[in-house]
């Protein structure tokens, strides 16, 4: 087991934190977590994180990487750092999600030994994936975090390589946002989890800007109310396209 491993994830509905923190149990004693989505960390310092391995974890929208957590590994300095990169995703595809985030932490200057496509809860509609990672997860991440123990060990760490385009696709765009039901009570509780900074209040409720809004369900994942919805045209859409993933059990993908 290493000492001490550093957890850089974007987790809105806490889908994705649960996958890093599954893997990271299995490789390393002592975890920092740092969470990419958290308004306090807009601007990660360009510093070198001081784990002996970091992990990346990050959602896929649209088959990409967030941006918003796109930009901040931009701004780490991975030089002479190992890295392991997990992308997880609600079942349907992960497309060029996995290999943008094994470029990011590249271009970043850290070497990724492991990478892996790992499912989770659909977070905009969550019977697509229910209750996953489940325990069947935690044991097939522990036994890929052993593997790459294994090669760590070894200390002959090749390229890893991945599915995926690049040019990557277009990133997802639906300029909209979520909504708030009449139930919402004003309590302000979303406005700091917003990772976009797209939630303000007006007239005791809340409202979110289409223009930041990503879709990313943080809001109403805290929502005490469940107030926090998809607007009635989106969430119609998607069910549509995900029906035929309702009963699949996709396999996790992993890669040394």
């Amino acid at each position: 087991m290493l000492n001490m491993t550093e957890l850089y994830y974007f987790s809105p509905t806490g889908g994705t934190q649960k996958v890093g923190e599954l893997f990271c149990a299995g490789i390393s004693e002592t975890v920092q977590a740092i969470d990419l989505g958290a308004l306090s960390a807009k601007n990660i310092p360009a510093e070198n994180p001081e784990g002996e391995v970091v992990v990346f974890a990050a959602p896929v929208f649209g088959g990409r990487i967030p941006a918003v957590a796109a930009e901040k590994i931009k701004g780490l300095d991975g030089s002479g750092k190992k890295a392991v990169t997990l992308a997880v995703y609600g079942t349907r595809a992960y497309e060029d999600a996995l290999l943008e985030l094994n470029h990011l932490a590249e271009k970043a200057g850290f070497q990724v030994v492991a990478s892996a496509a790992v499912i989770a809860q659909h977070s905009m509609i969550p019977e697509i994936g229910t209750g996953r990672p489940d325990a069947q997860d935690r044991e097939e991440l522990l036994g890929f975090a052993g593997k790459v123990l294994e090669q760590l060990a070894k200390k002959t760490d090749g390229p890893v390589k991945v599915p995926g385009n690049d040019p990557y696709k277009a990133e997802m765009d639906v300029p909209t946002a979520v909504l708030s039901l009449p139930a919402c009570n004003g309590c302000g509780n979303c406005v700091p989890i917003c990772p976009t900074g797209a939630i303000r209040m007006e007239g005791g409720m809340a409202a979110a800007s289409p223009e930041h809004c990503i879709l990313c369900m943080a809001c109403a994942a805290s929502c005490p109310e469940h107030a926090r919805i998809l607007p009635a045209p989106v969430k119609e859409s998607l069910e549509q396209k995900l029906e035929p993933f309702k009963n699949v059990r996709k396999d996790n993908e992993f890669f040394l």
